[in-house]
């Protein structure tokens, strides 16, 4: 049986790798909107920039989302929780890890429903008549690469480690 410490190390990596799709949705954003900038001073315009960044902007936030939890990237203010005993600490920690995880994989879950409504229903953006339902399961898809990496921070922490 594989070690939840070597387990934790390749959910990270992949984390990581997904990390790498979000930041090129960051760039792409970026490039649309100079480029759209740019070329309304020449009165022209890029159609459909602003689904596109709306799009590509859902990718970004959904894809980074399990390489932030891995790397406890997130913010947290914490004046009251250090200074309780190291058993109350591991307690709150572990039902904040399993309310996350419940609630992630409701996100995904929902978000593959709605996908599959989405893509029955033949749903297209507005302007540029894309289709919309693989951002909502790319949406998806970022959730669920979340919930291994809540998994094991939930393992982690029920083991008595400090892992923040």
């Amino acid at each position: 049986m594989i070690s939840v410490i070597r387990a934790n190390r390749y959910i990270a990596r992949a984390a990581g790798t997904v990390n790498w799709i979000a930041a090129a949705a960051i760039v792409l954003m970026m490039l649309v909107t100079t480029g759209d900038v740019v070329l309304r001073f020449f009165r022209f315009s890029i159609p459909g920039a602003y689904e596109t960044i709306g799009f590509l902007g859902a990718l970004a936030i959904s894809f980074s989302l399990p390489y932030t939890a891995a790397e406890k990237g997130h913010i947290a203010v914490d004046f009251l929780v250090p200074r309780l005993p190291r058993t109350a600490r591991i307690v709150i920690h572990s039902i904040n890890s399993l309310v996350s995880l419940v609630l992630f994989a409701v996100i995904a879950w929902q978000s593959m429903v709605y996908g599959s409504v989405l893509k029955a229903s033949n749903s297209v953006s507005a302007t540029l008549e894309m289709p919309i339902y693989p951002f909502v399961y790319g949406v998806a898809a970022g959730c669920i690469l979340l919930c291994p990496v809540l998994v094991m921070d939930l393992l982690l922490r029920l083991r008595g480690a400090e892992t923040q």
